[in-house]
């Protein structure tokens, strides 16, 4: 389900090899408590030395005679138990080297970075991790335990919506004396769960212990446009943790994935949930990932009394108000704002937006996330104080893709003349940070009030590489494209063939007031080299989301 953009979420989590852990508290089934030795206990005060131990062997008085004491008793330790079994035949330690793209010159390679992640040994010869443990990443290695070699490895898959990965290892001795996991199920509030991983760079297992503290739906702060089912533990979960089990009663309940820092909040970490571990593996059973479906709706709740009885509705605690339908959704052929969904897929919704799925109490868009491209969904409906009822197909909303991250691929954009041309993107907007009230609103309402319909692309003039023939261009920077020479301007692919037109002048308006920039296309093409050559721009293009440059056997599949 993804999250509409009316308001900015600060939270703080760790970027690209996320979470670990402090020193683990005492195990709840440990052993108890030890006697105390002999030469430990208390004898009766004497001399005047009231209150203080009295060691046996000793006599009082100034020529007492000294004799040694016995030997102490030293207590045999007593190793404590694995709950979990030996984690460490499962857990590895992942290291990528990445490369992150770079919008502010995106004919560039990008910003080298390298980091450290968790994951452990699933059925099949796979590993699984978080996406953000593999993502950009151009070179990757594994280490087991007791193993002094690190292993190249591949990426099978990457599911950047729920942040989760799947690589493997071609060396055939590394799976030697590994043993896969097994998966639970969702695991019970107040209950003990313990997250596993590499926390601060460390080389050796660790361990946190914590309890559930919450099941809800979270936004996944790797896409940050994605809401899934989430589940909030108390365990430490620090950089390095990110990708590693979170284990009970020797099964896994999760994966380390997120949490806040400090200055934000104390002990809240989350976990991807098994049913959103089964979900990403069922996709990819055929080979290919085809990501998570969506409604394309928003809704409002209908508890309010008054609203009940002006809409029509029973006093019966069921239904929510449709806000708001995307065009460009499964749900465009059949529902329509002020409808209200009574039940879907059968499971009656109530006034909250909740319904019991599977003895649980979840969100309706629950229903949604365990189901795939091309299945259909079921609604009964009122509309103008009647029932009705009818099914969709669901798939994906393309138009969320623009307010969410994006991994390995280039970035989209047209150099022409020093004037550094962009769609508009949330990738974009945290590299250049714009104050632009008007950018902030085309970013923002930009599926909400179906903005995309008119401008599938918002481009914006981003950068300016200062030449004499563009001096006096600077007041434009910031401004989204509105039209060139009077053809309107939709996609990027439309500007980069505007200005492949012959023509005397461009004339570029922008969208509101202002006048238009213009340039002169004899002089643009006489500086072209002198541009090139200034700040080193290897390709004045890239029209399409290629992906970044790997290698061959990263972008193997099973």
């Amino acid at each position: 389900m993804k999250g509409f953009r009316g308001f900015t979420i600060i939270l703080a989590f760790v970027g690209s090899t996320l979470f670990g852990q402090q020193p683990p508290p005492q195990q709840p089934n440990g052993p108890g408590p030890q006697q105390q030795p002999p030469s430990q206990q208390q004898l009766p005060p004497q001399n005047g030395n009231e209150g203080e131990p009295r060691q046996p062997g000793f006599q009082s008085g100034p020529y007492a005679k000294q004799t040694p004491p016995p030997p102490a008793v030293v207590p045999v330790p007593i190793a404590p138990p694995q709950p979990n079994g030996p984690v460490e035949k499962s857990l590895v330690r992942i290291t990528a080297t990445e490369v992150a793209p770079d919008y502010r010159a995106p004919w560039n390679a990008g910003m080298f970075g390298r980091g450290v992640g968790a994951g452990f040994v699933i059925d099949g010869n796979r590993i699984m991790t978080n996406a953000h443990v593999v993502s950009n990443s151009r070179y990757l290695t594994v280490e087991r335990d007791g193993d002094p070699n690190k292993y190249p490895a591949k990426v099978l898959f990457v599911a950047h919506d729920c942040d989760l990965a799947l690589i493997t290892v071609a060396s055939p001795n590394f799976y030697k004396n590994m043993q896969p996991v097994k998966f639970g199920g969702i695991p019970q509030l107040e209950s003990t769960v313990s997250a596993y991983g590499y926390p601060i760079g460390g080389e050796r297992m660790s361990v946190t212990t914590g309890i559930v503290s919450r099941i809800d739906f979270q936004l996944y702060t790797h896409s940050s446009i994605d809401q899934h089912l989430a589940i909030q533990i108390s365990a430490q979960i620090n950089p390095g943790n990110s990708g590693g089990p979170v284990m009970q009663n020797t099964k896994v309940v999760g994966v380390a994935f997120q949490g806040y820092s400090g200055d934000v909040a104390q002990g809240v970490a989350y976990m991807v949930p098994t049913p959103v571990i089964n979900r990403f593996l069922k996709d990819v059973n055929d080979g290919h990932y085809d990501g998570y479906v969506d409604l394309g709706l928003t809704f409002a709740k209908l508890q309010n009394p008054a609203q009940r009885r002006y809409l029509g509705l029973k006093d019966d605690g069921r239904g929510v108000l449709v806000e708001t339908v995307v065009a460009a959704g499964p749900c465009a052929k059949l529902l329509r704002p002020g409808d209200v969904l009574l039940s879907i897929d059968n499971h009656p919704i109530a006034s909250d937006g909740n319904v019991d799925l599977e003895g649980e109490h979840v969100e309706m868009p629950e229903v949604v996330e365990r189901k795939f491209k091309g299945d259909a969904v079921k609604f009964d409906i009122w509309r103008d104080k009647q029932a009705i009822s009818g099914s969709v197909q669901l798939d994906t909303v393309p138009p969320y893709l623009m307010q969410s991250h994006k991994y390995d691929v280039r970035p989209r954009y047209v150099l022409y003349g020093g004037l550094l041309f962009q769609p508009l993107s949330l990738d974009l907007l945290e590299a250049y940070q714009p104050q632009d009230l008007r950018l902030r609103h085309f970013f923002d309402f930009y599926v909400i009030d179906q903005l995309y319909l008119e401008h599938p692309d918002v481009i914006v003039l981003t950068n300016i590489l200062p030449d004499p023939i563009n001096t006096y261009l600077s007041a434009y920077r910031g401004g989204i494209v509105d039209d060139i020479n009077g053809k309107k301007i939709r996609t990027l692919d439309e500007l980069a063939q505007a200005f492949a037109q012959p023509a005397d002048r461009l004339v570029i308006n922008m969208i509101g007031d202002g006048p238009p920039l213009v340039l002169d296309p004899k002089q643009v093409e006489a500086a072209r080299e002198r541009i090139r050559s200034r700040y080193n721009v290897v390709r004045e293009e890239n029209l399409q989301e290629q992906p970044s440059a790997k290698t061959t056997a990263m972008q193997t599949n099973l």
